[in-house]
């Protein structure tokens, strides 16, 4: 284990005092604090990372959806066995799923895991839907729009007749589903459209290779915008970031960029990282001292950001450091 973390107000520096109480109370927003899960381990590890992380006070874990596990049975097969935290995906890819059977799913998780789900959706890139699925990508932000149109009603327990011009879902009763309720639907968006569409329908979004920066400038603002025009809750504005405690900061940004060297060339991310003014995935990472990465983590709820999911980076004693400070700081909030 790396070396012993400080409470939150020593951690933040000098211009923050009192004890781990009052800090919080001067924090400019509070912030969920999680982590992502390890998707290329057993059930069985699975399960203990979980243990780890509820036991280590994190707000929720969330599993995301590639080339291993499928995200949500695997949340569902793991969460019936720990019980309190969160549970998110980040993010399921809508275009495999008719939405009535995400829906069926997402409430099948929320029942065996007593409606801890958060659900993180997105429209993956052209690449893989069409590249690999084989599916058209034509028109992403209106199949989205079609999509949540039914998928949302869906979770609430309502019947659904949707006919757009990518979506078909004739619901004629409610899903079955005892003794759930509608999980949280974080939306996967960037764009000035999506984000408006994720405010105005859905309750949030979630991001990735996205900068402090830029959630501050834009996606806070358009995702808010959007929601208190609707008439919409507080939007939720999840972000994951790599982050390591470290004291060799340019091996942490070698092995930050190597990890992550496919996100650039995605146009989506690279329109987020041209936009934070950044070249490479580490120069959007949280990296540095406890002292340093709490301050960057302090800075990202000042900008808007409701909930970090850390994607810890490092080798063994790193990453002992980084998880023993996101345990502080998620224990402190």
């Amino acid at each position: 284990m790396g070396a012993q973390v400080a409470s939150l107000s020593e951690i933040s520096g000098p211009d923050t005092t009192g004890t781990l109480g009052e800090e919080k109370e001067t924090m400019a927003k509070p912030l969920r604090i999680g982590s992502l899960i390890d998707m290329d381990k057993s059930l069985s590890d699975t399960v203990a990372q979980l243990r780890r992380y509820a036991d280590a006070g994190l707000d929720h874990a969330f599993a995301t959806q590639i080339f291993g596990h499928d995200a949500l049975t695997l949340l569902a097969a793991a969460g019936t066995q720990v019980p309190g935290i969160g549970l998110g995906t980040g993010v399921v890819p809508v275009y495999p799923r008719h939405p009535m059977m995400l829906a069926q799913q997402a409430l099948t998780v929320q029942s065996a895991t007593d409606n801890r789900l958060i659900l993180g959706i997105g429209l993956s890139h052209q690449v893989v839907v069409e590249g690999m699925w084989g599916i058209s990508f034509e028109k992403p932000a209106r199949y989205m729009k079609e999509y949540l149109a039914a998928l949302m009603p869906l979770l609430h327990g309502e019947t659904v007749s949707v006919a757009g011009e990518r979506i078909t879902a004739n619901a004629f009763q409610p899903l079955e589903v005892p003794d759930v309720t509608a999980p949280p639907v974080l939306v996967a968006a960037l764009g000035s459209t999506m984000l408006k569409l994720a405010g105005r329908v859905a309750d949030g979004t979630v991001t990735w290779m996205t900068g402090t920066q830029t959630i501050d400038s834009h996606i806070s603002p358009t995702i808010r915008a959007a929601a208190e025009k609707a008439g919409r809750p507080e939007p939720r504005i999840g972000v994951a970031l790599p982050i390591s405690v470290t004291a060799d900061i340019d091996a942490a940004k070698e092995r930050v960029n190597k990890a992550f060297a496919i996100y650039p060339s995605l146009p989506s991310y690279k329109a987020m990282l041209d936009k934070e003014g950044a070249e490479s995935p580490a120069d959007i990472a949280f990296l540095g001292d406890e002292a340093a990465v709490a301050a960057s983590i302090d800075k990202l709820a000042t900008a808007g950001a409701t909930d970090f999911v850390a994607s810890i980076i490092g080798n063994a004693e790193e990453r002992d450091r980084t998880f023993a400070l996101i345990s502080e700081i998620a224990r402190s909030s």
